[in-house]
């Protein structure tokens, strides 16, 4: 399955979470480099000076003998398997060693020359820091070889402790950095939010456009989504002027041919002109009422229910008097997106083919379902035949033709529902009784 583009939170997300871990793991690495030089290097200040003491303290007997005139300051050197060690030992044999060095040697070689040397070689319980320096005998013809050194283990050890300590305290501030960068990606994004809940309500019909308080970032898209919106209720606002003026400028002529074709009646040809203008009439309604429906589509509107419905009860009270059928409405208060003047066309035709088709009463209910509200148009008529269910939608067709109308009612109310983004159905009442009940469902907000 193709998968949708990342989100720009994601990418950043990703980003954020990869360059702080790389950040994280390139401090450990340095940190723990430079740690580990720091305290290599005191090591080896302290084991030169250590040697330094070791030659100062060097006495030696009548037979050449070396030995201490005291113990060295660090106390470490007196602790046998303590990993710290000094050792002299002459050319022609006799070796004195630290009370530490309990078992082995060190190879005299690793001190070779009358400098301070520092070596890493082979200590009696591994690798160990070596630091060496030769001495002539002041009592012999030969050398003196002075060795001090130190286990690498602990070292070692120091920096395994310190690289412990330093992974916590990284793993807390990783923690920390990435709580503290998704805070500021919440902060930096929220006016994207902003964004996609203004459009929201644009559509809706509950702002008329997106305003002018934007960051930068996303002010010139905010414009130019409002140099949209109102070129697009200028091009609505143009169709229906010119739909209307089509409407006028057409009927003013058809009603002209009307009167003179029913002067003809008596005629042959006075009644095939007077068929042929109410057909003509029948088409400009249709076809007005689809430009209407597209001029509509897609527009930022709304409409509340009840200030739609009022006068339009009252109309059909009216219009259905003589017959005195009842209108009846309740419900609660509801807003729907749908263009005002589509909306009282859709109900103004599903009110007037009840009232055409009813006994006595005609009701209207509404219900909000979720996102969507469920307006009953309910009459006590006849009801709607099982076989014309589906052709009473189309244009023209007619249940009776003793009753008054075109049959472009319905088709013209359904289509403007399905340009509204909802749906209208048709059928018996759901009660048993005798009757049609029409069910049309928009967009509520």
């Amino acid at each position: 399955m193709r998968r949708g583009p990342i989100s720009l939170r994601t990418r950043f997300t990703v980003s954020m979470l990869a360059w702080v871990l790389m950040g994280l793991v390139v401090l450990g690495i340095s940190a723990t480099l430079l740690f580990r030089r720091h305290v290599e290097g005191v090591y080896h200040l302290e084991l030169q000076e250590h040697l330094v003491e070791l030659v100062g303290l060097t006495t030696y007997d009548r037979a050449g003998n070396p030995a201490l005139s005291r113990p060295l300051s660090d106390p470490r050197y007196g602790v046998p398997g303590s990993g710290f060690y000094w050792q002299i030992s002459r050319d022609n044999g006799g070796t004195l060693a630290s009370p530490s060095l309990v078992a082995g040697r060190f190879d005299d070689r690793l001190a070779h020359t009358r400098a301070i040397v520092h070596v890493e070689g082979a200590g009696p319980t591994g690798r160990a820091m070596v630091y060496g320096v030769v001495k002539p005998h002041p009592l012999r013809r030969e050398t003196v070889h002075f060795i001090i050194a130190t286990d690498v283990r602990h070292l070692d050890r120091i920096v395994s402790d310190f690289q412990r300590d330093l992974v916590a305290w990284l793993a807390a501030s990783g923690v920390l950095l990435i709580a503290g960068a998704l805070l500021a990606l919440g902060f930096a994004t929220r006016p994207f939010n902003g964004l996609s809940t203004r459009i929201a309500r644009v559509r809706a019909g509950e702002e008329g456009r997106m305003g002018v308080d934007w960051p930068a970032e996303i002010a010139p898209l905010a414009a130019d989504l409002d140099r949209l919106i109102e070129s697009r209720e200028a091009m609505v606002a143009s169709a229906r002027i010119e739909a209307g003026n089509l409407a006028h400028g057409l009927r003013t002529s058809l009603a002209v041919l009307t009167d003179e074709a029913e002067s003809l009646a008596g005629t042959r040809a006075g009644q095939t002109l007077l068929s042929e203008c109410r057909a003509m009439t029948r088409k400009l309604d249709w076809h007005l009422a689809r430009a209407r429906t597209a001029a509509g589509r897609g527009a930022v509107i709304h409409t509340d229910l009840l200030d739609a419905l009022a006068p339009l009860l009252a109309a059909m009270e009216r219009l259905h008097a003589t017959r005195g059928i009842r209108f009846a409405a309740g419900g609660p208060e509801a807003r729907i997106a749908i263009d005002p003047e589509a909306l009282a066309e859709i109900l103004a035709n599903l009110l007037d083919n009840a009232g055409k088709w009813a006994t006595s009463r005609v009701d209207v209910r509404w219900t909000r379902a979720g996102e969507h509200l469920d307006i009953t148009v309910i009459d006590d008529g006849p009801g709607i035949p099982a076989d014309t269910a589906e052709a009473i939608w189309e244009p023209g067709v007619r249940l009776d033709e003793q009753v008054p109308g075109h049959g472009l009612g319905l088709a013209i109310a359904r289509d403007l529902t399905i340009a509204a983004g909802g749906r209208l159905q048709l059928g018996s009442r759901p009660d048993g009784q005798a009757g049609t009940m029409a069910v049309l469902t928009l967009q509520a907000i």
